[in-house]
């Protein structure tokens, strides 16, 4: 009898364990989610709407501030181009007007050769004609690049040594005429001359050499 009924009892232990299962996974339940989570997706390309490109993005960019597009028309690249051809016969009027004023200031007007009295007043219109005409080009360009941040400080100093310029060479023509007969007007009509001359030069570095 008590071999049948140790018999009984080994029997009911095998059909337990049996019936139990795999052992289950006794993970919290935090790490449990964790670890079933799926992989995480690759975000170094991001894409954009159906039809449209990818568009790469790298990691950690929170994006940066970017210059504002500023459109120009195609007006402004031929008074540029205007500006800059004239600008280059800038200097050779410079120094035919001071040379030959200079001789007319030595020599006197009377002694000078006839082509150094005829080539001063030509030089110099032309050089005035030659200042006109940049001077409305290059400040109706400045007015249309005023919404543009990049060299706008070089664009300012520039127009403004300009105007300055024009200036003087307006004052320097309105005295030209009394020059002739009066040695203190000629002096003060050189110097300003001169003076117009190199603030005029200077604001053309400005541009050439910030290019």
């Amino acid at each position: 009898m008590m071999t049948g009924l140790l018999a009984l009892v080994l029997c009911a232990s095998d059909t337990a364990a049996r019936s139990a299962g795999p052992p289950q996974d006794t993970l919290p339940p935090a790490a449990a989610a964790a670890v079933n989570a799926p992989a995480p997706r690759d975000t170094s390309l991001v894409a954009r709407p159906r039809g449209g490109p990818r568009l790469a993005v790298a990691p950690g960019d929170t994006g940066t501030k970017r210059r504002p597009l500023v459109e120009y028309s195609d007006w402004y690249g031929r008074r540029l181009a205007i500006h800059r051809t004239l600008s280059w016969a800038m200097l050779p009027l410079f120094a035919a007007s001071y040379y030959t004023g200079d001789r007319l200031a030595r020599d006197g007007r009377d002694a000078s050769p006839t082509w150094v009295r005829r080539t001063h007043p030509i030089s110099a219109g032309a050089a005035a004609g030659v200042f006109g005409v940049n001077t409305v080009t290059g400040l109706w360009n400045l007015w249309d690049a005023r919404t543009d941040p990049e060299g706008r400080t070089r664009r300012i100093l520039h127009s403004t040594l300009f105007l300055i310029a024009d200036a003087g060479f307006a004052y320097a023509g309105s005295i030209g005429g009394d020059a002739r007969d009066n040695g203190a007007i000629r002096a003060r009509h050189r110097t300003v001359a001169l003076s117009s001359m190199g603030v005029s030069t200077a604001g053309w570095l400005v541009m050439l050499l910030g290019q």
